[in-house]
């Protein structure tokens, strides 16, 4: 008797327990076996590679220590080990370490090839083993890596991958973006481990290992750079550009050198017009083809420039276009920094247009490749964030308020650390044309040195907008903001630096606003508790409030107001201000009401 009542009470827990993880509509699409099996590099495609997404063994232990008495279990990669889709949903800390394990049979031949391992992301620290010999370690939560791993594998036998993970969390002074230790209002649940997908590619000794290109409008000429590994001499470098399997130019250059490609009557790439053209890219050793990807291009122009009323705005391809989107922060409640599955990845994208937004923030987080392709398929402008970090000194940011100077007690490590990880991001990403804007820092959360961490985000990508410091500190120079844009932030509602003061050197942004907070039953992160920047009872009080805000949104763009950013995409944890439920399944308004509400702010 007493062993059936302990297994009702058991019964009842395990329900309860169930009953309080938030799923998403993709939570039981969700292959265990084989998850995120798509391509990870829709960039720069290869037809030779393995997945290594799937079943690891797992252990976390403490610091310093090694899993050779045994590993705890399974994990599922790539979701973060305190998700619920990795199976283990624990959490870490800077005092542990999570080991992972894998065996596997190689699917590519290295004969006379070499084969990479490579990680999408791992947050933080990881170091890699491959068959007990260590191949390389890597720093940084946002940025992909990899391993030269021929001579490391053993003929004729299985493969074992062994994988350790040291995340500090809000503890440490690596960026971070949201996650802390102790989760709640705008801070979240901390991540750590594999959260991307890893993988293998076949490639030969000379290979092509990346590639970005940089319109010149002026010229009808799109400048192709791919990166070449090992190149030997007298090989050449042939870009081709496609138009639906038609050839529209071509070019041959050598190595590691600008690629001009002229194009005739150029298709461009905007919202309402995504053009994205096919491109080949091969490694040419005379007639023979030593190496060949696939890529694709966007002819597209962004640049700061005065309209007809002296306002400064930013241009897309040669016309003033204002931007508005919401801010997405990108998490799941069932992956955290995982979506679900390549469909969930799309998903939010997809209703962020139909809305009848043009432009995403993307706050705080750097995501996977493959949703900045599905932004560039479908045309959505992306303002990319550093994910910040070493916040130990935030400061009240009040709107209109111009703060000089620096901060001072961020460390010489943790800048170093930033500004690595912030270039590997910038050379990484400025592949996706859905990309205008960068933004190095939000908030003064961490932020140091603006001037300089301007100036190299211009070196490294002078083709972009920088808006330097999203509602934080406006570093001056002379009378110049630092970087293109002036960004202020307030909520609930609408309001704009002073375009007398500003509106002549800078484009005038409202960086964040908003936050209206509906939470709905049966769709919220916890019972109780939730919160919104301001909150309603019904989408009826919501919908009527937030055209209020678009009505005073409205009256500041002739003023010189060229872009604005609602909080937020989605509920995100405790917060219910998003436009769509956390677990994506209710939107708020209507998306036609959306669209139809955001159509004049284009006019």
């Amino acid at each position: 008797m007493r062993i059936f009542l302990f297994l009702c009470l058991f019964l009842v827990q395990l329900q309860a327990f169930s009953q309080t993880i938030l799923k998403t509509p993709w939570s039981d699409q969700v292959d265990p076996t084989h998850p995120h099996p798509e391509y990870p590099e829709p960039q720069l495609v290869r037809d030779k590679w393995q997945s290594l997404n799937g079943p690891w063994d797992f252990a976390i232990l403490p610091k310093g220590s090694s899993p050779e008495t045994g590993f705890a279990g399974k994990i599922t990669v790539p979701f973060p080990v305190e998700s619920f889709l990795s199976g283990v949903q624990k959490t870490v800390g800077p005092e542990n370490e999570l080991w992972y394990e894998r065996n596997f049979d190689l699917e590519l031949s290295p004969k006379g090839k070499r084969i990479l391992l490579k990680f999408g992301a791992v947050d933080w620290e990881a170091e890699v083993w491959v068959n007990d010999k260590q191949v390389g370690k890597h720093q940084g939560g946002f940025d992909s890596f990899s391993f030269d791993i021929t001579d490391f594998l053993v003929k004729g036998k299985q493969q074992k991958i062994r994988v350790r993970v040291w995340d500090p969390s809000d503890a440490g002074p690596q960026p971070r973006g949201k996650q802390v230790q102790d989760p709640k209002g705008i801070w979240y649940t901390p991540v750590t481990g594999i959260w991307q997908s890893v993988y293998m590619l076949e490639v030969p000794t000379e290979y092509i290992s990346s590639v970005y290109s940089m319109t010149d409008w002026e010229n009808s000429v799109q400048v192709f750079y791919p990166e070449v590994t090992n190149p030997k001499a007298g090989q050449e470098v042939e870009v081709s550009v496609l138009d639906q399997g038609n050839l529209v130019a071509t070019f041959k250059g050598q190595p590691n050198k600008p690629l001009p490609v002229r194009l005739e009557k150029p298709k461009t790439w905007s919202p309402d017009s995504p053009f994205l053209y096919d491109v080949s890219i091969k490694i040419l050793e005379g007639k023979k083809i030593i190496d060949q990807v696939t890529s694709y291009a966007a002819y597209r122009d962004i640049r700061m420039a005065k309209d007809q009323n002296g306002h400064q705005r930013m241009f897309l391809n040669g016309k003033p276009l204002f931007h508005y989107g919401p801010l997405d922060q990108g998490w799941w409640p069932d992956g955290l920094y995982t979506a679900p599955t390549d469909e969930a990845l799309l998903f939010d994208i997809q209703k962020t247009k139909e809305m009848g937004f043009n432009m995403i923030r993307k706050h705080v987080k750097v995501e996977p490749a493959r949703w900045y392709y599905h932004a560039d398929r479908l045309g959505m402008l992306v303002w990319q964030d550093m994910p910040s970090g070493d916040m130990g000194n935030r400061w009240e940011v009040r709107p209109g308020v111009i703060r000089e100077g620096m901060y001072k007690n961020r460390t010489e490590e943790s800048e170093e650390i930033f500004k690595a990880e912030w270039k590997e991001i910038i050379n990484e990403f400025r592949f996706f044309p859905s990309i205008v804007a960068w933004v190095p820092f939000n908030e003064a959360w961490g932020q140091f040195k603006t001037a300089e961490i301007t100036k190299l985000t211009r070196e490294l990508d002078p083709s972009r907008l920088i808006n330097s410091a999203s509602g934080g500190n406006f570093e001056m120079t002379g009378s110049k903001v630092v970087g293109d844009i002036l960004d202020l932030h307030n909520y609930p509602d609408p309001v704009m630096p002073d375009p007398q003061v500003f509106g002549k050197e800078n484009i005038l942004v409202l960086g964040e606003f908003g936050g209206l907070g509906l939470p709905l039953e049966g769709h919220t992160w916890q019972l109780k508790d939730n919160w919104g920047y301001q909150s309603f009872s019904s989408p009826e009080e919501l919908k009527a409030r937030y055209m209020i805000l678009m009505e005073d949104l409205l009256k500041m763009i002739p003023k010189g107001l060229a872009a604005a950013v609602y909080t937020q995409t989605t509920d995100v944890e405790v917060e219910t201000n998003g436009l769509m439920t956390y677990d994506r399944k209710v939107i708020k308004i209507a998306l036609e009401d959306l669209r139809k509400i955001h159509e004049s702010l284009y006019k």
